[in-house]
C-alpha cells in the first residue's frame, strides 16, 4: 500500500491479478480521518510469520472457520469502502470494532493482555472502535474517534504505557529519491 499512497482499495481477483484503484472520497473526508484517527506503538515488536502461518494453514485446509472470518473481513472492506465514499466517515469506527472482534477469532497470537487492556480503555475514554496495524501480537494500535473524544482517549492510553504516534496520510507513494 505504501507504494502507491492514499487511502487505496486493493482488489484480488480470482486469476491473481490485483486492481489498485483510489478511493474517491472528498478532502474534508481526508481531513475528518486525519483528525479522528488516532495511532500509538504498543512497544511490542513481534514477527507475523507464526500468525500468519497459521492462518494461511487454515486456508490451504479449507478449515470452515477461517474461511468465514476471511470472508467477513472482505465484507468489512467493502462496507469500509461504501462508507467512505458517501463521506460517512464515522461509521469506520463501528466497522473497525467489528473487524478487530473477527481478527481476535484468527490466532490466539493476534493479542495479548495489554493489547486488550489497551482497547478496552480506549472504548471506555470516547474510540468506537479500533484495530491492531497488520498481522497482529505487537505493533501498532490505531483508534477511530468522533471529534471532541481524541484527547481523552490519548491521555487513557499513555497512561498504559503505549506511545502516541502523530501521522498523517501520504499521497504520494514511495518515491526514489536521486542525489545529485
Amino acid at each position: 500500500m505504501a507504494a502507491f499512497g492514499g487511502l487505496t482499495c486493493l482488489t484480488f481477483e480470482k486469476n491473481g491479478d490485483v486492481v489498485v484503484e483510489p478511493l474517491r472520497v472528498a478532502p474534508e473526508v481526508h481531513d475528518q480521518l486525519e483528525n479522528n484517527l488516532i495511532l500509538f506503538f504498543t512497544g511490542i515488536e513481534r514477527s507475523a510469520s507464526k500468525i500468519l502461518s497459521d492462518q494461511d494453514t487454515k486456508s490451504k485446509t479449507d478449515d470452515d472457520a477461517m474461511i468465514q472470518n476471511l470472508h467477513l473481513t472482505k465484507e468489512i472492506g467493502l462496507e469500509t469502502r461504501k462508507y467512505l465514499e458517501k463521506g460517512q466517515v464515522d461509521m469506520l469506527g463501528e466497522l473497525f470494532h467489528t473487524h478487530w472482534e473477527t481478527k481476535r477469532k484468527r490466532s490466539p497470537n493476534i493479542t495479548n493482555p495489554l493489547i486488550d487492556e489497551c482497547y478496552d480503555i480506549a472504548r471506555k475514554n470516547g474510540a468506537l472502535g479500533g484495530k491492531l496495524i497488520g498481522a497482529g501480537g505487537g505493533g501498532f494500535l490505531m483508534f477511530y474517534c468522533k471529534n471532541g473524544e481524541k484527547i481523552k482517549v490519548i491521555e487513557a492510553v499513555q497512561r498504559m504505557g503505549l506511545k502516541w504516534e502523530r501521522f498523517r496520510f501520504d499521497f504520494d507513494g514511495a518515491r526514489i529519491l536521486v542525489n545529485t
